[in-house]
């Protein structure tokens, strides 16, 4: 095994650890880690300027841990990322296919890209994508029902049943809060959780969009099991000895 692959995968340690804990410090990490503090603190600087994890006096803090911010707050981040993984997302749409987007800043990223086709029908949970869509006439855009949640400006719980009646969803595009090859891609709220995982059922082809900061990490809930996941789509910052098991 090489050094810089062993960097890698005490670093993808080194989160999955902040994940379950919450809060460790850097004499706790270079316990649990067999190398210096001094290591320890250059992997926390470098995991920080990543976006993986959030500096503390003395150690550090997952994430995961944080309050869930705003959609327009988190539409900010990684925008620039974001933008090329949702124009990478879009060359994999045909005219007239049928596709799902979840209400994730990163599938809203698509969206641009979308409005070039001739014809396309959209299945959204997100109202904002809706809106985003009102001034593209040759998309056809369909609601799956449920409860507002304010925090994402989606519609989440149970879809109604006729929406996917007699419909084939060539391919479906979710964004995460964690992606593991354990848990496969995973979200914070189990009202969200229940309208993907009705989605993902409904998908040929489940496609994770998901930028760098969100690889190692593993949220309240699984929405699409490992096997269910058929490509992933992220940024070049993705770990690549969890790349290469994927």
């Amino acid at each position: 095994m090489g050094k810089g692959h062993r960097l890698a995968e005490r670093r993808q340690n080194i989160l999955q650890a902040l994940n379950q804990a919450g809060q460790m410090t850097v004499a706790e990490l270079s316990a649990r880690f067999g190398v210096s503090e001094v290591t320890i603190r250059q992997d926390l600087q470098a995991l920080s300027e990543q976006g993986l994890l959030l500096r503390t006096r003395g150690g550090a803090l997952s994430i995961d841990v944080l309050p869930e911010y705003s959609f327009d707050v988190r539409q900010q981040q990684n925008a620039d990322k974001k933008r090329r993984i949702g124009e990478a997302a879009a060359r994999m749409v045909s005219p007239g296919d049928v596709i799902i987007l979840d209400a994730s800043t990163t599938a809203q990223a698509i969206i641009p890209y979308l409005k070039k086709l001739p014809e396309l029908t959209v299945i959204t949970n997100s109202l904002k994508a809706a809106m985003n869509l009102l001034d593209a006439p040759q998309i056809q855009v369909v609601l799956p029902g449920g409860g507002l949640r304010r925090e994402s400006i989606s519609l989440v719980g149970q879809p109604h049943a006729a929406v996917f009646q007699d419909i084939h969803v060539q391919i479906g595009f979710f964004g995460a809060r964690g992606l593991t090859i354990e848990e496969g891609l995973t979200d914070v709220n189990l009202e969200e959780v229940k309208m993907k995982r009705a989605m993902v059922e409904r998908c040929r082809r489940v496609v994770g969009v998901v930028d760098s900061r969100k690889w190692g990490n593993v949220a309240a809930a699984t929405f699409a099991n490992p096997d269910q996941i058929s490509t992933v789509i992220s940024d070049q910052d993705a770990p690549e000895a969890l790349v290469h098991q994927l």
